[in-house]
């Protein structure tokens, strides 16, 4: 018996998932500039994109529109990952992706107002639960606390969080059509390879577009395991499930990121961050559990 296409689509996003979470792991073995790694991962990953979507032009028949709104997609992504790249160094891979997924929280309220999929009595009871968690992460000022500037990471972290939420909106209006994800994901590549090589200049003094080894080597990595086939399966899924459970499912990435980030980089968390990220975790994966999004 095939697998009904809801199953398919959480397959899809699952295994999309699994890969994506070594995406702040690569950012870290290349230490480059926060704009930087948002460039290059982009940069790298556009030809293989676009191959693709050169191949299977013709079952494109999205809108110009669609288009568009793709692209934009893109720009926010560019912001975010700069964001996010900045608290993985502030406060760690796995701390930094933890944060990053408050998400959760805006996207179901913007669903909710957006496609009218309100959120249960949990998730609205939760938000509080996973604020306070996020709170922890910071360390409280504890000399104990994991990361360079734990405080500043969370802040950075929450920005990405909030542009996440935006791009994860518009992206999913750019890919409702049944064609094939590749060229809405070409599309917001381009984008946000556009958009980090303006805020590269504007707002990292570090950013370089020189070539460094074994840098870039990370950065191909990046560029060819998350941003290609990690998004393509996401992609994939997207436009197949609700928004709101769309990024609860996301939200195994940072679960994978703290084990990788551990095991590879030794990131030992204080009781307090362990504590916060416990209360993230938890809390949105009770959400996952009692129901996300109630009907109409």
């Amino acid at each position: 018996m095939s697998p009904s296409p809801r199953r398919l689509a959480h397959a899809l996003a699952v295994a999309g998932i699994l890969i994506i979470s070594f995406s702040a792991i690569f950012v870290r073995l290349a230490g480059v500039s926060p704009a930087t790694a948002a460039f290059f991962r982009a940069a790298y990953a556009a030809p293989v994109l676009l191959a693709l979507w050169w191949m299977g032009r013709k079952r494109d028949g999205r809108a110009a529109r669609a288009r568009l709104q793709a692209v934009g997609a893109g720009l926010i992504l560019a912001a975010d990952l700069t964001f996010w790249h900045t608290a993985i160094g502030d406060i760690g891979a796995g701390l930094a992706t933890i944060v990053a997924n408050v998400q959760v929280i805006i996207v179901g309220f913007a669903a909710w107002m957006l496609y009218r999929e309100r959120p249960t009595r949990t998730a609205f009871a939760l938000v509080p639960v996973v604020l306070t968690g996020v709170t922890l992460i910071s360390g409280l000022g504890r000399p104990d606390a994991y990361g360079a500037h734990p405080a500043r990471g969370v802040v950075f972290g929450m920005l990405a969080g909030v542009s996440y939420a935006w791009f994860l909106i518009v992206f999913r209006a750019a890919g409702r059509s049944k064609g094939s994800p590749v060229g809405p994901l070409s599309d917001a590549t381009l984008g946000t390879a556009a958009g980090a090589l303006v805020i590269g200049p504007l707002f990292d003094p570090h950013f370089s577009l020189a070539v460094t080894w074994p840098a870039h080597g990370w950065l191909l990595a990046l560029a060819l395991a998350p941003q290609v086939t990690g998004w393509l399966l996401i992609t994939a899924a997207l436009p197949r499930l609700p928004a709101l459970e769309t990024s609860v499912l996301l939200l195994g990435q940072p679960m994978f990121t703290v084990l990788w980030a551990f095991l590879i980089f030794g990131e030992r968390l204080s009781v307090v961050q362990w504590a916060g990220a416990a209360l993230v975790l938890g809390g949105v994966g009770l959400l996952s559990a009692r129901g996300s999004v109630r009907g109409s």
